[in-house]
C-alpha cells in the first residue's frame, strides 16, 4: 500500500511515499525531529510491556518509554484500519500539524516510526497527565491547583490556540480541544496535544467543509449540524474548557434524580441570575479580588460558547480578555448553543457528504477515539 503525505504546504516535498517503511520521510522534517525503529519503539517500552502502558484509545494505545539516551518519552501506536484509513489519518495529520511548529503551550513531537500496519508517534514526556485528570477529578486532586494555578493553565492554552489560528502559517484548526487532549508537565505548564483530527487551512481559506468530529459537549452548535468548521469552533470548545477548569465540573454530569446536566446550560442560568460566583470550584477558596478574576474569566468562556459563532471572539482577543487588556464589562453576551442530543449532529448519507467521528467524554464510557486516562 502506497500512501502520500498530502500537505506540502507543510512539509518541504509533496509526494513522500510511506510504503511499509520509511522511505521519503527523512529530509521532510526539521533535525529535531527523529525517525525511530520498531525495535527502538520496542525496546524503549521494554516489549511494550503492560505496566507501561498510559493510555488506550480508539486507535491503539500510549506507552511510557525510555530512550537509548535515557530520555523519557510518551509513544503513541497508532493501528490503522485498512476500510477507514482513520489512523492513518490521524498519523499524518499529527506530524503535519506538529513537525513545524513549536511553541511553549504545544506539545512537542519527538518523531515517528512505521511498522506494517502500525504507526508510532513519539512525544515528550507529560509528567502531570491531564486537565481531565487532575483538575476534573476527585476533590483531593482538585484541591492542588489553586486559583493561580487554574489561571497560569487557562492562559496557555488560550495562548497555544492562538498561535495556531493566528501566528503559524498555514492557520491550524485542531478541532478536538478538551479537557483530557490538554497535559501538564513537570511545572504544571498546560500542552495541547492530540493533533489528529486537526485541520490546515491554507491561504485566505476561513473554513472548510469537513466530516464532524471531536467530542460531545465541545462540539460547536453550527460544526455539529453543518459539518461547517472555521477557527471559531475551536474557540467555542475552548470557552467549554474554560468553564469546566473553574468549575471543577465535567462539561456534563449525570444525577441521579435529575438525568444529565450539561455545564454551559448551567452557567448561563447562573448568569441570568447575576450568581456565576456559585459556579466556582468551592475547593479553591478565592478571595475576593480571585472571585472577581474568576467571574471575569467565567464571562469569557460564556462569550466563546455564544451560538452564533461570528459573536465569539478571536483567540487572540480571549487573551487580552482573559489578562484584563480588554474590557468586557459592556460587551453583550447572548445565550449559548449547545448539541445535547445526537441526532442533531449531521451525519452524511453517501461518500461525498460529510461524515461524523466523534466520541463521548464520561467516567463510565471513556473515549471513542482518545485515550481514557487522557494521555494524548
Amino acid at each position: 500500500m502506497k500512501l502520500q503525505l498530502l500537505f506540502p504546504s507543510c512539509f518541504s516535498a509533496s509526494n513522500a511515499i510511506i510504503d511499509g517503511g520509511m522511505d521519503g520521510i527523512d529530509g521532510l522534517t526539521p533535525p529535531s525531529f527523529r525517525v525511530f525503529s520498531y525495535k527502538e519503539m520496542k525496546a524503549a517500552t521494554m516489549g511494550f510491556h503492560p505496566s507501561n502502558k498510559i493510555g488506550e484509545g480508539g486507535f491503539g494505545s500510549v506507552f511510557k518509554g525510555r530512550l537509548q539516551d535515557g530520555t523519557t518519552v510518551a509513544i503513541k501506536v497508532l493501528s490503522v484500519e485498512l476500510e477507514s484509513m482513520r489512523g492513518e489519518r490521524e498519523f499524518i495529520s499529527e506530524i503535519a500539524a506538529l513537525s513545524h511548529i513549536k511553541h511553549e503551550n504545544l506539545v512537542s513531537l519527538r518523531g515517528c516510526c512505521i511498522e506494517g500496519a502500525d504507526r508510532f508517534l513519539v512525544y515528550e514526556n507529560m509528567e502531570n497527565n491531564s486537565v481531565a485528570h487532575t483538575i476534573l477529578g476527585e476533590d483531593q486532586k482538585r484541591t492542588r491547583f489553586n486559583w493561580e494555578a487554574r489561571r497560569k493553565i487557562m492562559l496557555g492554552i488560550a495562548r497555544g490556540l492562538a498561535y495556531l489560528h493566528e501566528e503559524v502559517e498555514p492557520h491550524i484548526v485542531h478541532r478536538d480541544v478538551k479537557a483530557s487532549n490538554i497535559l501538564l508537565d513537570r511545572d504544571f505548564n498546560p500542552k495541547v496535544s492530540d493533533f489528529g483530527l486537526s485541520k490546515i487551512l491554507t491561504g485566505s481559506i476561513t473554513h472548510i467543509s469537513t466530516r464532524v468530529a471531536g467530542t460531545l459537549g465541545y462540539l460547536a452548535p453550527e460544526y455539529a449540524i453543518s459539518g461547517r468548521l472555521t477557527r471559531k469552533s475551536d474557540v467555542y470548545s475552548f470557552g467549554v474548557l474554560l468553564l469546566e477548569i473553574i468549575s471543577g465540573r465535567r462539561v456534563m454530569d449525570f444525577d441521579l434524580e435529575f438525568g444529565e446536566q450539561y455545564l454551559v446550560q448551567k452557567v448561563w442560568e447562573a448568569h441570568k441570575q447575576d450568581e456565576l460566583q456559585n459556579i466556582v470550584d468551592p475547593v479553591l477558596g478565592v478571595n475576593d479580588h480571585q472571585g472577581q478574576e474568576a467571574v471575569r474569566f467565567i464571562k469569557v468562556g460564556l462569550l466563546c460558547v455564544q451560538e452564533a459563532a461570528r459573536t465569539r471572539p478571536r483567540m487572540s482577543s480571549a487573551v487580552k480578555m482573559l489578562t484584563g487588556e480588554v474590557d468586557i464589562d459592556d460587551m453583550k453576551i447572548t445565550e449559548p448553543g449547545h448539541i445535547t442530543d445526537l441526532t442533531d449532529i449531521h451525519i452524511g448519507s453517501n461518500k461525498n457528504s460529510t461524515q461524523s467521528i466523534f466520541s463521548k467524554d464520561s467516567d463510565s464510557s471513556g473515549t471513542a477515539r482518545t485515550p481514557k486516562t487522557g494521555v494524548f
